[in-house]
C-alpha cells in the first residue's frame, strides 16, 4: 500500500503566482505555470529563436526544464519544497521557433518522501515532442510564498 502525505492548506493562485514571480531561470527561459494542485501541473513556453541549438531546433534543455518546472510545481502545490533527485527523459521530436509547448506533470506514486512523476511535453496540436519520469525528495520546509 502507498503512504501518501497529506496536503497541506495552500492557497494554489497565489503559489502559482509566487512560483511564476520569483524562479529567474525559469523567467529567462520564458516559463509559466499556468495551473497547480497536489500531484499536477502544467507549465507553457513558446519556442523563440533563442531556445535554438547550432542544428537549428529547440535544446534538449528547454523540454527538459519545462517539464522538471511541471513536475516541481505539482510537489510544492502539496506545502512542502521538494527537488529532484533522479529523471528518464526522451526527447521524441523537435519543436519549431513559434510553437507553444505544453508540460503536463501527473503523479505516479507518493510517499512520504519520495515521489514518482510523469511529464509529457506536447505542442498545440497534441505532438509529443519530450516525455520524462521524475524522482522528488519532499523537503520539510513549508513552500516558499
Amino acid at each position: 500500500m502507498t503512504e501518501t502525505k497529506e496536503a497541506v492548506p495552500v492557497d494554489y493562485e497565489e503559489l502559482r503566482a509566487f512560483r511564476n514571480n520569483n524562479n529567474p531561470f525559469s523567467s529567462r527561459l520564458g516559463i509559466y505555470v499556468e495551473e497547480l494542485r497536489p500531484g499536477y501541473a502544467r507549465a507553457v513556453k513558446t519556442v523563440t529563436a533563442e531556445d535554438l541549438n547550432p542544428v537549428r531546433v529547440p535544446h534538449g534543455g528547454v523540454y527538459f526544464s519545462l517539464a522538471d518546472t511541471a513536475c516541481g510545481s505539482a510537489m510544492v502545490a502539496y506545502g512542502t519544497m521538494a527537488v529532484t533527485i533522479n529523471c528518464s527523459f526522451s526527447f521524441l521530436k523537435s519543436a519549431q521557433v513559434g510553437d507553444k509547448l505544453t508540460a503536463e506533470a501527473r503523479e505516479l506514486q507518493s510517499g512520504r518522501s519520495i515521489c514518482v512523476l510523469e511529464a509529457r511535453v506536447t505542442g498545440e496540436g497534441g505532438t509529443l515532442f519530450a516525455a520524462g519520469t521524475f524522482t522528488f525528495r519532499r523537503l520539510d520546509k513549508p513552500a516558499a510564498l
